[in-house]
């Protein structure tokens, strides 16, 4: 008896060992309950990336040389052969119980091994509040989309905070240096100071813990972390508190700026050195690291770049003489004069707008004639800005942009491609897109590729929804060249109420380069078929999005009428007209409340759920609901231009803010015409109690969205 326990034992051992050693299984059964069984998972050696998709018996075999590229096999596999689109909207799926089989063995290569991810505004605008069981499925999609090189600054802060106390500041003064955790990024960034702090202890403990949870799993993918390093960041009181020579730049849209320390400076290997291994202590080290020094800093004529670019260089290759260091292409930045003396394999660039203005030297507002000469560079996709909401993308620009690249002597160096979004959990049209261009050698064109993702995403093909998607993509989807515009098309609810109204936010440079009206005609196919595919789960949340999108484009045309009611004093067009405008911003409201990931609540309730105590879950709501309005205090809002510029069109904002805010001007206007004295209004005062108060928003659906869709989209129509 005991011999046969021990033999049980020994057999759950190895079955255990097994699946660890296996992170497939892991994320099949995370997928669906009892999928692992219906696969073979083979690890391949190779020198080239590959994936392979073949049959044994009636289960489908993928081969791949990384577990990674395995995933990515897998997930070409669910898409193309099963109808199962795996995304933001839903990383779960129930699976045939046999499994469409593999006719013809299908294998993929690349020589674009690195696929990067995340932008640091990124783990503001959607990742400030994840907990692991939404890191879980941010890696599990990694893993399905070939990301192998993701940016990894969770916990940063606690090694800032180690660090600082070392140096002999207080815990009270690191407090004050250290951002809350809606705004992080820009402190990482070197944008800013302290705001939205002071964070609490428990804070800092729980990032650390998360951290090391999401490099487990990395780790057990093969997925190679990026850590944030050290470029020079200081504090900018350092020369007092610290006696360092430093450099004080000017405010950032109002905020102190941290200052930076030159790098002849006596001390600046002892704090490099700090950093690092105050770093390696709690995370270990890495074979990538993230700097970006000097970004969006002017006036730094006094900086040594040369000495700059070496100094960083040096001190990261001391922790680890294999270390690549990872450097955004954005505006100034990598200032040439700081990389040109650094050795081919040490420095790796992402193009950080490659769909747009890429740098790398093809035309574009930002060309730079020699592209990054000697250094590997990474075509990224930028897509979103601030985590707006908002049908975008430029498909024939980024197809084109991307195969100029093939025998380009420009992009001899060209190592992979990089998904460098401010904010996430939109458009997975433009990240499925992107993210296949590694494996498709020869170009294609846009309409070739949806007809099979209409298929991949809803699992059916049906005429109507891919007649949706060709609208689409010739018009919202297709933001042409020349238009280098920021992002979405901004909705006209979101914006400071003016007589001027187009743009939001204050640097979206937004153009009009589609009719408003096509989102209105393809969302209309939409609520065609929409009682067809009841309950499908990606039709559902790309319903709701469509008929949102087609609401927001109907919006500004009566924005437009109203004003010209205004400007005409056509007293009873503009009641009619201003009335309709408010009746499209609530009916708006009630569409996006039936899906959760249109609800501020969902937002709010990730900050709430961080915080251990009254005080704590406060204080993070608050982070959330500052950074998505006003974003900083009256100066910087107001001065430095930064109110909405993360704006939301979410069910709960829209009723409870923006409406406040258009029905007061509205009002206004109104009294005008009705003879009474011009009112300015302070939208500022109007704004910062919403940040302040403490309503809840939940994150459950309520209503129908396919009956709602139907109301908002017959409400558009009856114009």
């Amino acid at each position: 008896m005991k011999k046969k326990i021990s033999i049980l034992i020994l057999l759950i051992s190895v079955w255990s060992v097994q699946m660890f050693a296996n992170p497939i299984d892991g994320l099949l059964e995370r997928i669906d309950k009892g999928a692992s069984h219906k696969f073979v998972i083979e690890l391949k050696k190779s020198d080239k990336d590959f994936f392979e998709l073949d049959q044994k018996g009636k289960k489908v075999v993928v081969r791949g040389n990384t577990y990674v590229n395995i995933a990515t096999g897998l997930n070409w596999y669910l898409k193309y052969y099963a109808g199962i689109h795996l995304t933001w909207n839903g990383m779960q799926a129930k699976l045939p119980d046999v499994l469409p089989p593999i006719k013809e063995k299908l294998r993929k290569e690349t020589d674009l091994s690195l696929r990067y991810d995340f932008n640091y505004c990124t783990y503001s605008y959607s990742m400030a509040f994840w907990d692991w069981e939404r890191w879980e499925k941010e890696i599990d999609w990694m893993a399905l989309h070939g990301i192998n090189l993701p940016l990894a600054a969770v916990g940063m802060e606690c090694v800032w905070r180690n660090m600082l106390l070392k140096l002999g500041y207080r815990s009270d003064e690191v407090n004050r240096f250290i951002a809350g955790p809606a705004f992080l990024a820009w402190w990482a960034m070197n944008n800013l100071e302290g705001w939205g702090g002071p964070n609490p202890d428990s804070w800092y403990a729980q990032r650390e813990d998360l951290q090391k949870k999401i490099l487990k799993r990395m780790k057990e993918y093969g997925i190679k972390p990026v850590f944030p390093g050290y470029s020079g960041m200081i504090p900018h009181n350092a020369d007092e508190k610290m006696g360092l020579d430093i450099e004080r730049p000017e405010l950032w849209n109002g905020f102190t700026r941290p200052a930076f320390l030159q790098p002849a400076d006596s001390r600046y290997s002892e704090i490099a050195s700090l950093y690092y291994s105050e770093q390696q202590k709690l995370f270990g080290k890495a074979d990538y690291y993230s700097m970006d020094p000097f970004h969006e800093l002017e006036n730094a004529d006094e900086v040594d770049f040369d000495a700059a670019g070496k100094a960083v260089m040096f001190e990261m290759k001391k922790v680890n003489s294999k270390a690549v260091w990872v450097v955004q292409g954005w505006t100034e930045n990598p200032r040439p004069e700081m990389i040109k003396n650094l050795n081919n394999g040490d420095l790796l660039i992402l193009d950080l707008f490659s769909e747009c203005r890429p740098m790398w030297g093809i035309p574009s507002i930002w060309k730079r004639d020699k592209g990054y000469e000697q250094h590997d560079w990474l075509f990224c996709m930028l897509e979103n800005f601030g985590g707006n909401v908002g049908l975008h993308g430029r498909m024939d620009q980024l197809l084109n942009n991307f195969y100029l690249t093939k025998n380009n002597p420009l992009a001899a160096h060209l190592k992979g491609i990089g998904l460098t979004m401010e904010g996430s959990e939109n458009n997975p049209v433009m990240f499925e897109l992107m993210c296949e261009l590694p494996w498709r050698p020869q170009k294609f064109t846009k309409e070739e590729w949806l007809k099979d993702y209409v298929f991949a995403r809803y699992g059916i093909r049906d005429d109507k929804i891919e007649q949706t998607w060709m609208i689409l993509a010739n018009s919202i989807y297709n933001c042409p060249f020349g238009n280098n515009q920021q992002g979405p098309h901004e909705s006209i609810f979101c914006g400071r109420p003016t007589l001027n109204n187009f743009q939001a936010s204050s640097w979206s440079k937004m153009q009009n380069y589609y009719d408003p009206t096509v989102t209105v005609e393809a969302a209309a196919l939409m609520v065609d078929v929409a009682d067809k595919y009841r309950g499908n789960n990606n039709f559902e949340y790309d319903l709701v999005d469509m008929v949102r999108q087609a609401v927001s484009d109907e919006a500004r045309i009566v924005y437009n009428r109203t004003v010209a009611d205004f400007e005409s004093f056509d007293k009873r067009s503009f009641a009619r007209d201003s009335k309709r405008f408010l009746a499209l911003l609530l009916m708006q409201d009630s569409l996006l409340g039936t899906r959760s990931e249109f609800r501020v609540g969902r937002w709010i309730q990730q900050a709430r759920k961080q915080g251990n105590t009254p005080e704590e879950k406060d204080l993070y709501e608050w982070n959330a609901r500052v950074q998505i309005t006003t974003w900083g205090n009256r100066t910087c809002a107001d001065d430095g231009g930064l109110r909405d510029y993360a704006h939301k069109e979410w069910n709960g904002i829209l009723r409870d803010f923006y409406y406040m805010r258009w029905s007061a001007y509205w009002k206004t206007l109104q009294d005008q015409l009705d003879g009474k004295p011009e009112v300015k209004l302070d939208y500022y005062a109007m704004e910062e109690p919403w940040t302040l108060a403490k309503n809840p928003y939940t994150t459950e659906p309520e209503g129908d969205c396919i009956e709602l869709a139907k109301k908002a989209i017959k409400l558009v129509q009856n114009d």
